[in-house]
């Protein structure tokens, strides 16, 4: 079994930045694939970035250029940098370990103010 971490939500105002991590521990040599949905108040959840084994990046139109996925093969860990943030990136952020099947971690909420 896999199991995934979320740290680094909080609270920034509009153009700054955070970073977001997961790490993920247990059966990560199953792992093909991690990444970030987001889900913000009323709307459907939407894939923000992910990154393959291979290190293939993927990221949403709407946070491409402003984002950037990244992993420390090491440890498992993988980092979302999200910078120049807009009110719209206000959402509970889920990082997703796959294996064939979606493994979510608890969650973390990102809220950009105006």
């Amino acid at each position: 079994q896999v199991q995934l971490v979320e740290s680094g939500g909080g609270l920034v105002q509009a153009g700054g930045s955070l970073r977001l991590s997961c790490a993920a521990s247990g059966s990560v040599f199953s792992i093909n694939a991690m990444g970030w949905f987001r889900q913000a108040l009323g709307k459907q959840r939407e894939l923000v970035a992910s990154i393959t084994r291979r290190g293939t990046t993927n990221y949403a139109d709407s946070v491409k250029g402003r984002f950037t996925i990244s992993r420390d093969n090491a440890n498992n860990i993988i980092y979302l940098q999200m910078n120049t943030l807009k009110p719209e990136d206000t959402a509970v952020y889920y990082c997703y370990a796959y294996n064939g099947t979606y493994i979510w971690g608890q969650g973390t909420q990102v809220t950009v103010s105006s």
